[in-house]
């Protein structure tokens, strides 16, 4: 039997949910059907989690509600995770998540 320091111990896995993980400011812009409990069911995905968000904006185009929702203080990776939470919410069609703050330096080189 061979000793037990010759077993071969695997690298631990990244903790991605670490609080000392680095935070980003995100957006997230979302094209669903304008149903009356959207917004309610958009939002609560981050009330669960204890978290308000910086800015919501919401347009109506039609049958297509628009929402536009900044979060400021999350890990990439559980920003992508509540992207994907929310894309499988009923009668939303897309959900584009980046980061906010080079969304922002990218529109603000567009006006000059």
């Amino acid at each position: 039997m061979p000793p037990l320091e010759a077993v071969a111990i695997a690298p631990p896995r990244a903790d991605v949910w670490h609080a000392a993980n680095t935070h980003c400011r995100v957006q997230y812009q979302i094209v669903a059907e304008a149903e009356p409990d959207l917004l309610c069911r958009a939002l609560n995905l981050f009330a669960l989690q204890g978290l308000t968000p910086q800015q919501v904006h919401v347009e109506r185009l039609g049958d297509v509600l628009a929402l536009d929702i900044v979060m400021d203080g999350l890990s990439w990776h559980r920003a992508q995770v509540i992207a994907e939470k929310l894309r499988n919410l009923i009668s939303v069609c897309s959900v584009d998540l980046q980061d906010a703050d080079i969304a922002h330096v990218g529109s603000a080189q567009a006006v000059f």
